[in-house]
């Protein structure tokens, strides 16, 4: 029987690539996205599941989760805090299931906003009874990068007009929604990704 892990999901390159590398180490992959339906925005994400041949599951998050998120946004006059703090509710209500036994992510080794440094990622496992992979946490951009162009088709953009099933789309949606500009707050010619097809 095949080891399932739930894999937070936003169909960008990195999440994608942990994703088809732990389908390599034997697992059966069951991606997440989540929402806080603010947006339809997981739609994308789920079509690079099928591209990917992976199960998609979407999880709304609580809305207070956002208006907390939203609140670092304007206190801070920058984006970091508040997508750390979503990513970490994210993967605890995701651990929090009763039949999760392995979550997952696609941070990497340079990722500064989101990633769990070890002591949280030790906390995570001991709260929840689960364990916590990361499978790019040893590659660094370039391999990584490498890696995407030999597997995978991806199309960059500019965050504000890339359509991507991630917390940043829903985060910039609601700070707008209080009359606030998200490029007053995220940095500028800030370039996502999303995997669009398999080479």
């Amino acid at each position: 029987m095949m080891k399932e892990v739930y894999h937070l999901f936003s169909g960008g390159k990195d999440s994608s690539l942990a994703a088809w590398i732990l389908s390599r180490m034997g697992y059966e992959v069951k991606l997440v996205t989540v929402t806080f339906g603010l947006l339809d925005n997981w739609k994308f994400a789920r079509e690079t599941a099928e591209i990917l041949g992976f199960d998609h599951e979407v999880v709304k998050v609580p809305r207070e989760i956002l208006e907390e998120a939203v609140r670092m946004c304007i206190e801070d006059g920058r984006p970091g805090r508040a997508i750390q703090y979503i990513h970490e509710r994210a993967l605890e209500l995701i651990a929090s299931r009763e039949e999760v036994e392995r979550i997952s992510d696609g941070t990497r080794r340079d990722d500064r906003v989101p990633f769990l440094d070890l002591g949280k990622a030790r906390s995570l496992e001991d709260r929840f009874n689960v364990a916590y992979i990361r499978p790019l946490l040893g590659l660094g951009y370039k391999t990584i990068r490498e890696l995407v162009n030999e597997i995978f088709i991806v199309k960059e953009e500019e965050s504000e007009k890339l359509e991507k099933g991630d917390y940043e789309t829903e985060l910039r949606h609601a700070l707008r929604e209080k009359g606030i500009n998200p490029r007053d707050i995220f940095p500028p010619r800030h370039v996502q990704s999303r995997v669009v097809g398999l080479r």
